[in-house]
């Protein structure tokens, strides 16, 4: 049964599904970073009365807490994608995520109303949490949906190449108010600024269509009542999978964006500016490196390239500090670009490794929730840990032990993963039969 509107071209509405969720994507990651980037270098003296270390860590015990709020947005916004389309669950995270951004901009500081002010940045932290939490699952079932089963890693790493280009511009927005005036003003600008991206997000996103692969569920009337009950009854332990295969990802991803920060200017005490634009050089890298390493698992297997990735960073532990210890320039980006590198050979892959794993009824909330626990038990506490280790040892050793750790975990969880798509290549078949049915009208009608 046809799944697509009559005389619509299927590459067209591939071609509007993929730049929707890359956009919004690069919209709520640029949200998302930005908090991060802040945390490491302003929110510790504007929002928390407490000494260098102890604000740093207040700053990112609120960062953490958008991570624990990920989850819930990943079990509520997958109920939803699964039961009412994908497409309406994208929209709702983008005004969610945005809202709470431009809100954070107009905050007061601890200075001006006190103990209410890390209050409100921590429930603003949460919401943006919620949202981020939602928008994955969506974004990347939309590109992956309408793919052919051939090309899924390289659709489903487009969304994910919005992270890399969130970060790049979500710091460069930093880097370009970063003067005296950052800590009085220049911070709240690249905040407020997220209302004009949400607008131009809402208007894409507004024109796509609903994928074919969930289409076609809901015309068969096989929508998922509960999908998270469900998902929690029969693949618990494909979440399990997912949640503990971006270990390696995760955590030490969150290290190299947003702990360097710190370890920079006060273990090493390199120049903010310097650090900052050296993130903006290796994230730029990730907007080819992320699509290429989806394509590259296209063709050779998402496993071995997320299994290179995983072994790669973990053998990187003790080189990227080495590289940063240097303190030159060159080295200390040179160690920046190879860790995002490493990074982007797991995550260009780990949408379709992940999703593939789940049914198409159940796929949202299943993918979503598995990929945004990782948040709580490797993104979120990364920096605290890092923080904490580097305060109490005045070394990083242990900190590449750590990251050695995560690898060995990720890569444990590799071994036992065996991505399983059929209702995918379903919605495949449909699809083509749709467009060798749209080819046969085009030549009747010639």
């Amino acid at each position: 049964m046809s799944t697509l509107p009559a005389g619509v071209d299927r590459r067209t509405l591939k071609r509007k599904a993929v730049v929707a969720s890359t956009v919004g994507t690069t919209i709520e990651w640029y949200d998302f970073f930005l908090y991060n980037t802040a945390a490491a270098l302003v929110f510790g003296p504007l929002f928390f009365a407490n000494d260098e270390v102890g604000g740093v860590l207040l700053a990112f015990s609120t960062q953490f807490v958008g991570f624990a709020a990920r989850p819930i947005g990943a079990a509520i916004f997958g109920h939803y994608g699964d039961r009412i389309g994908r497409k309406q669950s994208l929209v709702a995270t983008l005004l969610i995520m945005g809202g709470a951004t431009v809100l954070i901009g107009c905050l007061p500081t601890y200075e001006t109303i006190g103990l209410a002010a890390p209050i409100l940045l921590t429930l603003l932290r949460v919401l943006q949490g919620i949202g981020v939490g939602g928008e994955w699952g969506g974004a990347v079932l939309m590109a992956m949906e309408w793919g052919h089963r051939r090309q899924r890693g390289l659709m489903a790493a487009w969304p994910q190449a919005g992270v890399p280009i969130g970060l790049a511009s979500g710091t460069a927005v930093v880097y370009f108010f970063s003067g005296p005036e950052f800590l009085e003003w220049g911070w709240r600008v690249p905040f407020i600024a997220s209302i004009v991206l949400i607008g131009v997000g809402l208007w894409i996103r507004l024109t796509v269509l609903e994928s074919p692969a969930f289409a076609q569920v809901k015309s068969s009337g096989k929508v998922t009542k509960l999908p998270l009950a469900e998902t929690l009854r029969t693949q618990w332990r494909d979440v399990l999978k997912a949640l503990l295969v971006r270990t390696a990802e995760q955590a030490p991803f969150y290290l190299f964006t947003s702990f360097v920060l710190v370890y920079g200017t006060q273990q090493l005490e390199l120049a903010r500016g310097d650090l900052l634009l050296y993130l903006i050089v290796a994230a730029c890298i990730g907007i080819v490196s992320v699509p290429f390493f989806g394509w590259l698992s296209d063709r050779v297997g998402r496993r071995l390239v997320y299994g290179a990735g995983v072994v790669l960073t973990g053998l990187y532990a003790f080189p990227y500090f080495w590289l940063l210890d240097t303190r030159v320039g060159g080295l200390v980006l040179l160690g920046m670009i190879l860790g995002l590198v490493f990074h982007d050979m797991m995550y260009g892959p780990q949408a379709a490794l992940i999703s593939e794993s789940f049914g198409t009824g159940i796929r949202y909330t299943g993918a979503g929730l598995g990929y945004q626990l990782a948040s709580i038990t490797a993104g979120g506490p990364a920096p605290l840990i890092a923080t904490a280790i580097l305060a109490g040892t005045g070394s990083s050793t242990w900190i590449s032990i750590y990251i050695i750790i995560c690898a060995v975990v990720s890569l444990a969880a590799l071994l036992t993963m065996h991505p399983r798509d059929p209702a995918l290549d379903e919605a495949d078949d449909a699809s083509e039969d749709d467009a060798g049915q749209g080819a046969a009208r085009g030549a009747a009608r010639a």
